[in-house]
């Protein structure tokens, strides 16, 4: 066991797996039964923010990637207004997947630390916050020379197609 710790690393995993997945709340109910000790939320929460999480470094170029975001809710005490915070994601297709809460920065500067494949492909769900994610990480820059990449836009919008047609096809029976 490492110093200045009670709990034994397979029971450290179990949390570390658990407070992943769900909240530390829940997972505090859980761990007892899947393991007999008792490890409050509290607990649990410092053992998370305790660990060094370093994102991956690619060793092959990427050829595709997608970009998407949305919201997560921030838990707050009872009686207080929940907050909500935006996350982007990015999937190195073939590579590896990577989250970010509130942190476009990061994302940007460490997919432009991969070695990306001229062209890249980069797919979004067409809003423009997305759009500008993919055009910063298909942007590569130096001191003496900014090269931009190819770029090619694909309408996904799945939805609105499919029901424009759908309701032609109605109209024609």
């Amino acid at each position: 066991m490492k110093e200045r710790t009670q709990l034994s690393p397979y029971l450290e995993k179990c949390c570390l797996i658990l407070s992943a997945n769900v909240s530390y709340e829940r997972s505090a109910q859980d761990i007892p039964i899947l393991t007999g000790m008792k490890v409050s939320r509290g607990t649990q929460q410092r053992l998370v923010h305790r660990q060094c999480f370093e994102l991956p470094r690619i060793e092959t170029a990427v050829e595709e990637m997608s970009i998407d975001g949305g919201k997560v809710r921030i838990r707050t005490p009872k009686g207080e207004i929940c907050r909500w915070q935006d996350y982007k994601a990015v999937n190195l297709h073939g590579h590896c997947c990577e989250a970010f809460l509130q942190d476009n920065e990061q994302l940007v500067q460490w997919v432009n630390e991969q070695p990306l494949n001229t062209p890249v492909t980069c797919l979004g769900d067409g809003h423009d916050g997305i759009w500008n994610l993919c055009e910063m990480t298909i942007t590569l820059g130096s001191s003496d020379l900014l090269v931009k990449r190819s770029r090619l836009e694909i309408d996904d919008d799945f939805e609105k197609h499919f029901l424009s047609d759908n309701e032609t096809l109605t109209q024609q029976l």
